[in-house]
């Protein structure tokens, strides 16, 4: 039987242009995000299954890829249940690890610790534009500090390194998991019945209001509630700006949002507006949810009109720490939605500037080994002098060579004969 050659479903092969773009991408984002303290670390890319089965992952708890016992460990014979066969599992976010990484390390890291940390996860999801069951995630958080500095700074190293990157005019939407809730006990529904109601909302940009409240009603959620649930957001419809949502909310909700909440919002929005590098509005979304339960306050999210969906986001989770410390620590972290970048990048036909100048070396195959040194001399110097250079043998059909060099950003050609 023939091997195949096909990478496996939901994961690519990069190609060398891709690449360039990634490796660009790459360093403005860790130059940046080290402008603003970030240090970098790295996590391994399995965990314990119990680490990533705590039931703080949302719907990205169903989606791991697990890893069988090995040796004589693994008896699939004798097996009753899953974690009879399974101990570890490839992580599907970098918040788990960080956590645990922290946890282990508290007394090494400084506090609060700037954390920078890039790379792949895993889940098994349905495969689409801009998302795969092998990508790159990028993630800056703080840890220890448990002002709204953390969110201010997480939300200016975010948009700053999209501006540096070339983006405008996106939107960074912000909520907070405690005004979700007060909206909900406002509407009248019980305290444990809010995290189904908050998967219906989560559905809201793809259902649309009408949607939600079928969806409600059909579920049994009390009909009076729901109205008036959901004439809250049909009266927030227009009110984007962060200082006037969260107003509307406080006179609304009375004794069900506590102002302190409220003013820790507005308290972020002003600063960040008057902070700001990039081309971005700040807008307050209430119906912004994130699915991670592990959220205990703000939360955010990157919205690119280019790609219509999110392409990044974050939030504050308190209470993750602590189920590896014994003890809390505060905690907020923010997402680029790398993969998801890279492919308006170059959808966009984007071109790296102040690249080197590309100087592809032809040499005839007949060229004789004595003359290479005086070749592989020039292109030393060459390099020196800050280009790029490639040497290579000269094909047959040199035209088509060129071509594919052409393509490949290669803008000048030098030819070696045997004369």
């Amino acid at each position: 039987m023939a091997l195949s050659k096909k990478p496996v479903n939901g994961m690519k092969d990069i190609l060398p242009r891709e690449m360039e773009i990634r490796d660009y991408v790459t360093s403005v984002i860790k130059e940046t995000y080290r402008s603003f303290g970030f240090t970098p670390i790295e996590t391994p890319c399995m965990e314990n299954i119990a680490n990533l089965s705590n039931k703080q992952g949302g719907e990205n708890e169903k989606l791991i890829f697990k890893v069988l016992k090995r040796g004589e460990k693994l008896h699939l014979a004798e097996a009753k249940e899953e974690l009879d066969v399974v101990d570890y599992g490839m992580r599907y976010d970098l918040t788990v690890p960080l956590s645990r990484y922290y946890a282990n390390h508290a007394n090494e890291l400084p506090n609060p610790f700037k954390a920078l940390q890039m790379g792949n996860v895993w889940r098994a999801d349905r495969p689409q534009r801009g998302r795969y069951r092998q990508f790159t995630q990028c993630d800056i958080d703080i840890l220890g500090e448990p002002s709204n500095l953390a969110e201010i700074e997480l939300i200016l190293a975010t948009t700053t390194t999209l501006g540096k990157l070339g983006f405008s005019k996106f939107e960074i939407r912000i909520n907070e998991r405690r005004i979700l809730k007060a909206m909900a006990a406002y509407s009248g529904f019980a305290e444990e019945q809010y995290d189904d109601i908050f998967i219906i909302l989560d559905k809201m940009d793809k259902i649309g209001l009408e949607g939600v409240e079928k969806e409600l009603k059909e579920d049994g959620y009390d009909s009076a509630s729901v109205d008036k649930y959901l004439s809250l957001f049909t009266a927030l419809s227009d009110k984007k700006d962060v200082v006037e949502g969260v107003d509307y909310l406080l006179t609304t909700l009375g004794e069900h949002l506590e102002e302190e909440v409220a003013k820790n919002l507005k308290d972020i929005a002003l600063a960040v507006n008057a902070a700001k590098a990039a081309d971005f509005e700040l807008v307050f979304d209430p119906t912004l949810v994130r699915g991670m339960s592990y959220y205990t306050g703000t939360i955010f999210e990157i919205a690119i009109p280019e790609f219509g969906g999110s392409c990044g986001g974050g939030g504050r989770y308190d209470k993750m720490i602590g189920k590896f410390a014994g003890h809390d620590v505060p905690a907020c972290g923010f997402s680029i939605g790398f993969e998801r970048i890279i492919l308006l990048l170059m959808e966009s036909g984007f071109e790296i500037p102040e690249a080197p100048k590309r100087v592809a070396y032809l040499v005839e195959k007949k060229y004789p080994a004595e003359k290479l040194v005086d070749v592989m001399a020039k292109a030393k110097e060459a390099r020196a002098n800050g280009q790029q250079v490639l040497v290579v043998r000269m094909n047959k059909n040199k035209k088509f060579q060129k071509e594919q060099l052409s393509q490949e950003g290669y803008e000048e050609f030098v030819e070696f004969f045997n004369n």
